[in-house]
């Protein structure tokens, strides 16, 4: 009798957090995500809801907005979820001027979604980002999402 060949389990799909202050980007965009297989863990507006969800969902990524109405915005929000739970971001924005790069240096996005984007941009970047994190993470003998 041969011995019975054990497959891995199948790769769990992403979870994903969605910070977006405007309703119908961060429905279409949960809509998007959902469709191309990933887990959209929730939805934030703010930057003190993006934490609190951040800290009680742990998703493998954030697609973080710059601008979320008063207040703190996307960029702090995205440095302080790297720095407290290492979860990397994507950042969108509709402005990438060099003062936003310069103060989301010490997030370290994966990558920059310009908006407006298409579901189809919103889906291969953050299909790529997930490939660069699962690229360090494996040189690291860690997991992938």
């Amino acid at each position: 009798m041969e011995p019975r060949l054990t497959l891995p389990a199948p790769a769990r799909p992403a979870r994903i957090l969605i910070v977006e202050d405007e309703f119908l980007i961060a429905m279409t965009a949960e809509t998007e995500l959902s469709a191309a297989g990933f887990v959209v863990v929730g939805k934030a507006a703010t930057h003190d809801r993006a934490l609190e969800l951040a800290r009680s969902l742990r998703p493998d990524l954030v697609v973080m907005d710059v601008r979320l109405g008063p207040g703190r915005d996307g960029i702090e929000a995205a440095i302080t979820l790297r720095a407290e739970l290492d979860l990397p971001a994507v950042i969108a924005s509709g402005s990438f001027d060099d003062e936003n790069r310069k103060r989301a240096v010490p997030a370290a996005p994966l990558a920059w979604l310009p908006k407006p984007y298409s579901g189809e941009d919103l889906v291969a970047t953050v299909t790529r980002a997930l490939a660069s994190l699962c690229a360090v993470r494996q040189a690291q003998s860690l997991d992938c999402p």
